[in-house]
């Protein structure tokens, strides 16, 4: 309860959320002493007593020592008005410095879920037109159970936007390699096809270590994912299903049969 004269020290503290025990400190170092006391000798805040409490609790929150603050607000030449002002400034420069954190902190986020350190622009404009930012997610949603996407993760998150230009321009260069064996008619089991087969498990093992077992697995996919058919036909008609016989047959050159080959 308050009474006439103000607000006790237990309900000025509950009022303005600090402990009593820091209404005695500041009272004792003189930055915020109450007005008025009861006839027993208790402290009683005022009005302008709590306003000032406030004023500390802003600046305080904003990392000034309290020292600073108690010849701040004790300046007799200083404007009230003035004081707002500056907390005000003060408070919006913090929210900037918030918000940028919480931006840092939703991109560590993303690079956590995907993998890749880049905002979505960032992606579109180092993979091209046909990349999708959904795909990472898409990906995790089905992999991210397995050692590769841990892999693939940790390295991606290791990756500046330099190392990622890097890696699509060799894919661009591999895939303009691919659509050009395919238009010149390079037949699946050649040693050009073969050769370009490794180009190709060598790009994904960039991102993590594929075996060849590991290829031919994702080989049968190609057809089976309209996603996948569709970004390498849209390169070179008719290229996934030659990209899935080149692989198989590298596959088989290795000792391995694509039709029963397992995930490692």
């Amino acid at each position: 309860m308050t009474t006439e004269d103000g607000l006790t020290v237990g309900q000025a503290a509950a009022l303005v959320g600090i402990s009593v025990r820091t209404l005695h400190h500041w009272d004792a170092i003189g930055l915020v002493r109450p007005g008025g006391r009861t006839w027993g000798g208790h402290r009683m805040y005022a009005g302008e007593d709590v306003a000032r409490i406030h004023r500390v609790l802003v600046y305080r929150e904003l990392g000034l020592p309290l020292a600073e603050i108690g010849r701040m607000l004790d300046d007799p030449a200083a404007d009230p008005r003035a004081h707002l002002r500056r907390q005000r400034s003060l408070l919006t420069e913090r929210i900037a410095g918030l918000q940028d954190m919480v931006g840092a902190v939703d991109r560590m986020l993303a690079a956590a879920e995907s993998g890749i350190r880049l905002t979505p622009e960032e992606q579109a404009e180092i993979f091209g037109s046909r990349w999708q930012p959904s795909w990472p997610g898409e990906a995790r949603e089905r992999w991210g159970e397995n050692a590769q996407w841990k892999q693939y993760a940790e390295r991606a998150a290791a990756r500046s936007r330099a190392d990622w230009e890097e890696v699509a321009a060799e894919a661009d260069a591999l895939l303009a390699a691919l659509a050009a064996a395919k238009r010149r008619g390079v037949a699946p089991g050649s040693d050009e096809a073969a050769e370009l087969a490794e180009r190709h498990r060598a790009s994904i093992s960039r991102h993590f270590d594929c075996t060849h077992a590991m290829h031919a697995c994702l080989g049968r996919g190609f057809l089976a994912d309209p996603g996948v058919t569709e970004f390498y036909d849209g390169a070179e008609p008719g290229l996934a299903a030659w990209l899935r016989e080149a692989i198989f047959a590298n596959a088989r050159a290795h000792g391995v049969d694509p039709d029963t080959a397992t995930w490692e």
